[in-house]
């Protein structure tokens, strides 16, 4: 097992590749960052089976780095914890057989937090009690800006470039801390070969300085296009557990709206949906919520229980007058996630019956109704259901869709390409069962459903979507704007 660590000190990083490295001291930094270690922080990538001679490793000491041939004999012991603390964090993934269910592993009095990627793992390790959220959300953001650079994270990937690796988490991180992490911002001084541009004029290199130093850290300025256009998808993920009576024991909407921002120069957006606070604040209020409204939904607002915004977002507009006021990144972002558990459009109605015909025979009745408009088409619609261990054998007839019995999988999977809405389908099974002497009762798992709808579940709409762009003195009529809603099921599932 190979281990190649990304230590965040000034610019020096301790990388154990498959050939040794010879050391070399720690020089200060030429921006006066010094080589000063405030930050436990050591980001680690684990390979495994590839086979290392001679690593070498590093030391800390009154917060300076040395290379532990550098170190002075008071120090060995303090190079021999850290090496011993990343081995056993290692032999402890050996140990697991890579099945290491919890994300934060602590070692000796060390904590090791991990995410993992095909097969590296890219670990964080602290001694200190420290914010795991925010260290959790800066290893996926560097998962994304690895994959921004050089795709897929691999362990051939790793090693061609971890040059560029060194170079971003110089920009990256300061002094320990996360700074910089947008991909598009990163790009404009860090090349995609991980080389500085030697030509960048005088002029360019101050609009870095001011896109690093300033409050738009997401957009570089002089962005230019031919036609201005702006995708917004509305994806929802609607979850559900029912009872066979047909009783919601709990249902919830987890949603993201992602962007595609092609806009030229700093445009301002002003996104606004049917949130119930701002309906009310408006006068519209919610006195008919039966009566159909111009938005096309049965509800003319929804109440958000909780949401998170991308950091483009000027959260003093939104707490005040509740309005999503932006400057976008340019291309693929995720402006915003919600979550609502009120007054949800369930798309499907799953309702089963099941009978026991002796010891050896089973009867199960399994039919499914769409509620939405009949204007609309579900797709990707598959069913589950669960039949017992001791299932010798399976008659399978349904209206509509293919019907197949999975032994390996204990269940019967139908599937239906696509649906239209207020209609209903059946199946109906035998399920033949093999004689045991085992007298405790099948559990009866849950009928669980999987599908695609073509609106959010939430009834979340957007009523308008506005960019202005003074300086480049084009308007919002300018714009071609697409938006889309798309609504999956997440656990979706109805006791049997």
């Amino acid at each position: 097992m190979s281990v190649l660590y990304l230590a965040r000190v000034s610019l020096l990083l301790e990388l154990v590749t498959v050939h040794p490295i010879p050391p070399w001291p720690c020089v200060p930094r030429s921006r006066g960052r010094g080589c000063c270690l405030v930050s436990s922080y050591l980001f680690g990538f684990i390979v495994p089976c590839v086979c290392v001679s001679n690593p070498f490793s590093c030391c800390c000491h009154s917060s300076f780095l040395r290379w532990r041939h550098f170190c002075p004999s008071h120090l060995i012991g303090c190079c021999s914890n850290r090496r011993n603390a990343v081995d056993a964090f290692r032999v402890n993934v050996i140990h697991a057989r890579q099945q290491v269910r919890s994300p934060v592993t602590n070692i000796a009095r060390t904590s090791f937090f991990h995410v993992k990627r095909s097969n590296i793992w890219l670990a964080a390790v602290t001694k200190q009690n420290v914010n795991a959220a925010m260290v959790f959300e800066f290893l996926y953001k560097m998962c994304d800006v690895m994959t921004a650079y050089f795709g897929k994270i691999s362990e051939e990937n790793i090693k061609n470039n971890f040059v560029l690796i060194y170079e971003l988490l110089d920009e990256i991180l300061d002094f320990g801390y996360p700074q910089n992490s947008e991909t598009g911002a990163l790009k404009t001084f860090i090349t995609q070969q991980g080389i500085k541009s030697q030509l960048q004029t005088k002029e360019e290199q101050s609009q870095i300085t001011s896109q690093v130093t300033g409050q738009i850290g997401w957009r570089r300025e002089g962005i230019k296009y031919r036609r201005n256009e702006l995708f917004l998808d509305v994806l929802e993920s609607v979850n559900l557990l029912m009872s066979p009576q047909g009783q919601v024991l709990s249902a919830h909407v987890s949603g993201r709206v992602v962007m595609k921002s092609y806009l030229s120069g700093m445009p301002e957006c002003k996104f606004g949906m049917n949130d119930k606070i701002v309906i009310e604040k408006q006068g519209k209020g919610t006195a008919d919520e039966t009566g159909k409204s111009e938005l096309g939904s049965g509800k003319q607002s929804i109440a958000i229980d909780d949401c998170t915004f991308h950091q483009c977002v000027r959260l003093s507009k939104f707490d005040s007058e509740r309005s999503i006021s932006f400057i976008p990144p340019d291309g693929e972002f995720e402006l915003m996630r919600y979550r609502t558990t009120k007054d949800i459009i369930l798309p499907f109605r799953v309702i089963p019956l099941v009978r026991e015909v002796g010891r050896t025979k089973l009867e199960v009745k399994v039919v499914i109704k769409s509620n939405f408009k009949p204007s609309l088409l579900a797709q990707k619609i598959e069913v589950r259901i669960p039949t017992p261990l001791n299932t010798s054998g399976v008659q399978v007839i349904c209206m509509k869709g293919k019907a197949k019995y999975k032994a390996s999988e204990n269940a019967i999977v139908w599937k239906i390409k696509r649906m239209a809405g207020m209609k209903e389908s059946q199946i109906s099974a035998e399920i033949e069962l093999l004689p045991t002497n085992d007298k405790k009762k099948w559990a009866r798992p849950p009928i669980s459903m999987n599908f695609e709808v073509p609106f959010a579940p939430s009834g979340l709409k957007v009523r308008y979507l506005k960019v202005f762009e003074p300086k480049l003195n084009y308007s919002d009529h300018d714009v071609i704007k697409w938006v889309r809603y798309i609504g999956r099921s997440g656990i979706y599932e109805t006791r049997c």
